[in-house]
């Protein structure tokens, strides 16, 4: 959270009040499926710390790009960091926690994570008017 603090901070926020888009990976979402979903950490407590790192900015758009857990740990590369040595259950848990956390949210447009990736860039360029 301190390091989304400081890139909101220094990055984020500074670019919006110019006028850019900013596209970002993992923003408020991952902390809560990896944090909440996946390490049964309480989500009130990391919605709470969410909300003060981003000084309450939420994404106005997000993909959610949805692949079966064996899928995504199938396409994994080299050894990782600590999250990415987790178990099946654990992204299991992870996928399921970002499915709810977006259920019915209109800003949230769900992807197949098992298409190929020019496939998932022309659905958000789609999306986008681009």
């Amino acid at each position: 959270m301190t390091s989304r603090a400081q890139h909101v901070r220094e990055v984020v926020l500074p670019s919006l009040a110019a006028g850019r888009t900013v596209v970002s990976s993992r923003y408020r979402l991952s902390s809560l499926a990896y944090q909440g979903y996946g390490r049964g950490l309480d989500l009130e407590l990391i919605q709470r710390l969410n909300e003060e790192s981003t000084s309450g900015r939420e994404a106005d758009i997000t993909f959610l790009i949805d692949a079966p857990a064996a899928t995504a740990l199938g396409r994994k590369r080299g050894d990782g960091d600590r999250i990415e040595a987790e178990t099946i259950e654990f992204y299991e848990r992870v996928r399921q926690g970002f499915l709810e956390l977006t259920s019915g949210d209109p800003r949230v447009h769900v992807l197949d994570g098992s298409a190929s990736v020019s496939e998932i860039a022309e659905a958000v360029a789609r999306r986008l008017d681009l």
